[in-house]
């Protein structure tokens, strides 16, 4: 039974059988038959008159291929350039401050012989903030790489979740994205 069936035997309730039948029929000549495709959209009285909506078939996610072959062999030697180039650049960042870690354990480790609390708290502290730092400059290097690895791959600029193309804009401020903006903004909410 039809919410709009349901609607009109519940108003016929406590009314003869006669009428009862007849607001049924009303309800069922409501709902129209599907029209052919030449005809406006059906509305629905239930939905206050508005056009029945259609479902609308999946478009298919675009294959790595197609963004390559939109690339010139010019374009993607200009993006492994500059990619090449960042990651030379954040590796000599992560190895300096690694040595750097290295360096400042050693000095702390002779010169704690006789710290209090408060300061061997705040040389945890600080160490523990020099890890997340360092481990952070790691992922950026690990987020380049994968994006040199793509690129060779042909599939560098479109999206890992949904296989749309990722903005220029956005490939431009942040080379090595993954995912378009709004599948970055899903995962972020998460």
């Amino acid at each position: 039974m039809t919410a709009t069936q349901k609607k009109a035997a519940s108003s016929t309730a406590g009314r003869p059988a006669a009428k009862n039948t007849a607001s049924v029929s009303r309800a069922a000549k409501a709902t129209t038959p599907t029209p052919p495709e030449s005809a406006p959209m059906p509305t629905t009285k239930a939905t206050g008159g508005t056009p029945a909506k259609k479902t609308a078939a999946k478009k298919a996610a675009p294959k790595p291929t197609e963004q390559a072959a939109a690339r010139s062999a010019e374009e993607v030697e200009q993006i492994r350039e500059a990619l090449t180039e960042r990651l030379g650049e954040l590796r000599a960042d992560y190895d300096k401050t690694v040595a750097d870690m290295s360096e400042l354990q050693r000095d702390r480790l002779t010169d704690s012989a006789g710290d209090d609390q408060a300061d061997t708290g705040s040389k945890t502290l600080e160490r523990e903030q020099e890890i997340t730092l360092a481990n952070q400059m790691r992922e950026r290097v690990l987020q380049v790489e994968h994006a040199l690895e793509r690129l060779e791959a042909g599939n560098y600029g479109m999206c890992e979740r949904c296989g749309k193309a990722i903005p220029a804009a956005r490939l431009a401020v942040f080379p090595s994205a993954t995912l378009c903006v709004d599948c970055k903004q899903l995962e972020e909410r998460r």
